[in-house]
């Protein structure tokens, strides 16, 4: 063959290669578009994709809290649950919500995508919605009103069937609730190239404005919804939510054409149990003769070189690992040697995988004492308010209103946050970050200590009011402003941010890339945690202080008899505890290793 009918001949083999490959160079690994093939770069992610993520989500927030941040109200007035049962009630009904992100995150790692788990989820939180409307629309389906002068009167309980009826449509909105959250968030984040510095950068902003379009839905929610349920009636509060949710769908499908949607890769639990397994069995089995001890090395060099040759191949797959070789050893039986079942065959990726999941937990359980605190805000903090005067001048305020204070505190601080005091950290520290995830989560975890102090210092003052003015009684408003609270709000406003977008973007950052929509639905599992622990430790608090006490601190239908100052001060003293705790973990953790944007 002559030189020229060669180089003709590699021109014509080598040319549809280099096309093939430069075709692949421009697609994004381990992503799809909404009909499944393969998502492209230039084409699919980036800010505009995000940008729906975090529309709908002001509309969704919205729909939650218009209802969760009065429905102690709702509860007590309408329904006739005393104080503390529809405090226990809220709570597990958020509780059970932020749970349920969970089950939302899994879905969408293990078996669908986080855009279908979307779409399902907000049908179902429309369902449960409109239940609500139809119940409190219909007096039927309600006890019967009970107006008293009286704090102490006792209405009429409510029967099994309305008590089923709306718990029916609570926890039917906490299961779309749950799964939104549990999508959303990780489907916004998947957006943005984690392998290069502005994409991080541009994901770290959007858990930032995230945060910041929690409070925009919370701003309508709290105000504008709040005042409609309070002056127009329920059914109307109910329905805006309903009509929200509804129209937050076709507006999510509008992007369908911009995202990039991370291909399931099947069940992460799966993963974590499989792995333990295996290294629980591997550590019992006995030893292999010293004549087997070359072979079991090099099989088990051949399965880490392979594992390794396979990951490259994986969708994913590229993501930076940390060495944690030295870390959880008991782990690392799990790929070493030949495994005693053909099940039980682990990989290195697959070992390392769960430990950055072990890594991470700990950090988790850290922050769910701060969301304990957070719960105040929608239960006790509601109805400590309706006791105090409302008015600002004419114009009368709900007590369900008051979170519009870290509301608005939130939506200054969220952009004075990324485009001040990031940047300014970045130059004066040199780093990529220049604040660190644990550091703004450590924040958050010091302004609910403050916020609880905070928050018995002026139940002690109300109460004390209460006293001099003879209205423990009465339903008279006492000679205080409910804008004593806006103190405690504003600090917890303030942990909240800190905390809810730092551990967003901690846990999405350094999860494995097959568990990143789980990890990221922790925060609102800690969230969950936290509102379980609170009303477990009002119980706990009732049963121990009846004990020494005639009368419990959190008991009966009188909220000016309670000893709420008591209780926030062991919150207060719980959650410096749980600051020390944190502290141990944090000077101990190392983040995942971060390469070059040419990797």
């Amino acid at each position: 063959m002559s030189t020229s009918e060669t180089l003709d001949f590699s021109t014509h083999v080598r040319g549809p290669l280099l096309q093939e490959e430069c075709n692949q160079s421009n697609k994004w690994s381990g992503y799809v578009d909404w009909k499944r093939r393969p998502a492209q770069k230039g084409r699919h992610g980036g800010l505009l994709a995000a940008s729906f993520a975090l529309v709908v989500e002001i509309l969704e927030n919205l729909a939650f809290l218009a209802n969760a941040s009065n429905l102690v109200l709702y509860l007590a007035k309408y329904m006739h649950y005393s104080p503390s049962n529809s405090a226990n009630i809220v709570t597990n009904f958020m509780g059970t919500a932020f749970l349920l992100a969970l089950l939302g995150g899994f879905l969408s790692d293990a078996f669908f995508t986080t855009y279908r788990i979307y779409l399902i989820s907000a049908a179902i939180e429309f369902m449960g919605l409109l239940l609500l409307t139809v119940q409190a629309h219909i007096p039927s389906l309600r006890p019967p009103g009970c107006e008293s002068s009286n704090r102490n009167a006792k209405c009429q309980d409510v029967d099994w069937g309305t008590a089923a009826l709306l718990f029916s449509g609570l926890y039917l909105v906490a299961l779309g609730v749950g799964g939104i959250k549990g999508s959303l968030p990780p489907h916004g984040a998947e957006q943005f190239d984690e392998y290069t510095p502005q994409g991080r950068k541009q994901r770290s902003s959007f858990f930032n404005y995230y945060v910041f379009c929690l409070s925009c839905g919370a701003l309508v929610a709290v105000t504008f919804v709040v005042w409609i349920e309070d002056n127009k009636g329920w059914q109307w509060g109910f329905g805006i939510s309903t009509l929200t949710i509804l129209i937050s769908i076709p507006i999510f499908l509008l992007g369908s054409t911009t995202y990039r949607i991370k291909v399931p890769t099947g069940s992460p639990i799966t993963t974590i149990f499989k792995v333990f397994a295996a290294a629980a069995i591997n550590s019992c089995s006995f030893r292999a003769p010293k004549n087997a001890v070359v072979s079991m090395s090099a099989s088990s060099s051949d399965k880490t070189n392979i594992s390794d040759e396979e990951e490259k191949h994986t969708d994913g797959a590229s993501e930076i690992q940390t060495d944690t070789k030295r870390e959880l050893n008991f782990l690392n039986n799990a790929s070493n040697g030949i495994p005693a079942y053909q099940w039980s065959d682990c990989t290195t990726k697959q070992v390392e995988e769960v430990k950055v999941v072990l890594n991470i937990l700990p950090f988790f359980m850290s922050t769910i004492m701060l969301n304990c605190c957070l719960a105040q805000l929608s239960t006790f903090s509601v109805q400590q308010a309706a006791t105090m005067k409302t008015k600002i001048g004419s114009l009368r305020v709900s007590p369900a209103s008051l979170p519009v204070f870290p509301v608005l505190f939130i939506m200054v601080l969220a952009p004075m946050y990324n485009h001040i005091i990031v940047p300014t950290a970045r130059k004066l520290t040199k780093t990529e970050m220049g604040i660190t995830h644990l550091q703004r989560i450590g924040t958050g975890l010091v302004l609910s200590i403050v916020a609880m102090a905070v928050a018995a210092l002026v139940e002690k003052k109300r109460k004390t009011i209460a006293v001099d003015a003879g209205l423990m009684n009465s339903t008279e408003p006492l000679p205080i402003t409910f804008l004593w609270m806006a103190f405690q709000y504003l600090f917890l406003g303030s942990a909240d941010l800190f905390t809810l977008a730092g551990m967003m973007d901690f846990f999405f950052t350094e999860a494995p890339f097959s568990m990143k929509s789980l990890a990221t639905s922790l925060s609102w599992a800690s969230l969950a945690m936290g509102y379980y622990l609170s009303s477990v430790l009002v119980t706990l608090v009732n049963r121990f202080t009846s004990i020494f006490q005639h009368t419990p601190w959190l008991s009966g239908t009188n909220i000016n008899h309670y000893h709420l100052e008591r209780f926030y001060w062991l919150m207060c003293i719980l959650s410096g505890l749980n600051l020390l705790n944190y502290l141990i973990w944090a000077t101990r953790y190392k983040y995942k290793s971060a390469e070059c944007d040419d990797q």
